[in-house]
């Protein structure tokens, strides 16, 4: 059977979603499981694609480098993630499988991505070194499959693992002008502060602010754990007043060292 779901936004900008095609609304279908395959018409970069029906696709639950674009230097690792994405899809059809989430705020369709021959492609770029896990709840499924993948890969340093650019850094050195987008960094935890919308963790003199949404601690151990431990942050570091930031949703990306 066809699993199927419409969407459409009334005049407000309110998305709704449904399992039937409503009746005097001009929804659209978006295709979540089943057994439709579709070609793949263009690869934007790593972890985005466009399918022959329009549809464009954001890989669930991976995240890797940016590519080049708008005069902006492509990261280091984005032209081979493109193209190992681009080789893994040669000659294949895909079928979606959606998780809780059906799009991110950019109108991107959410999904793992199986071939015909039932290759999870989402999987295999974080098994071969191309991508890192990406944990945006409450979009969990295929969680400890991938983390499993992303350490073996890291053991074996392959691609990303392997370069400079994404060994951890560690913030009592101080962190570099360029220290913005994904990294990994390393530090002690120093404070834990409670306020209304996040939890937050103070590393080293203040000088990187870890934010956990609220929302999200039903994942995390109890936080006080982290209290004066060594951990590795992993994630899009962000300039915040005069320090910097970083927003932590899963604890996959908040290792104890």
């Amino acid at each position: 059977m066809i699993a199927k779901v419409f969407f459409w936004d009334d005049r407000d900008g309110q998305r709704y979603y449904s399992d039937q095609n409503p009746t005097g609304i001009e929804a659209n279908e978006m295709p979540l499981t089943g057994d439709i395959f579709y070609s793949v018409t263009k690869v934007y970069d790593g972890d985005t694609l466009l399918l022959d029906n329009q549809l464009k696709v954001r890989l669930l639950s991976i995240n890797t480098p940016e590519i080049e674009r708008y005069n902006k230097p492509g990261e280091a690792g984005s032209a081979r993630a493109r193209e190992g994405l681009i080789t893994l899809l040669a000659g294949q059809k895909v079928r979606l499988e959606a998780d809780m989430e059906r799009q991110d705020k950019y109108g991107r369709t959410l999904a793992h991505l199986f071939t015909t021959t039932g290759l999870h492609i989402n999987l295999e770029m974080v098994k071969r070194g191309w991508a890192t896990v990406s944990i945006h709840p409450p979009n969990l499924n295929y969680l400890k499959t991938m983390l499993l993948a992303q350490q073996w890969a890291q053991s074996e340093r392959l691609a990303l693992w392997g370069m400079d650019e994404y060994q951890p850094k560690v913030i009592a050195n101080g962190l570099a002008k360029s220290s913005y987008g994904w990294q990994r960094l390393i530090g002690t935890v120093r404070s834990v502060a409670m306020k209304r919308k996040y939890v937050y963790l103070s590393v080293d003199s203040g000088e990187l602010m870890i934010r956990i949404p609220r929302a999200h601690l039903l994942f995390f151990p109890d936080v006080t754990v982290y209290l004066d431990k060594k951990v590795e942050i992993r994630g899009w570091v962000s300039r915040r007043g005069k320090g910097r930031s970083i927003l932590v949703r899963h604890p996959s990306a908040l290792l104890l060292r």
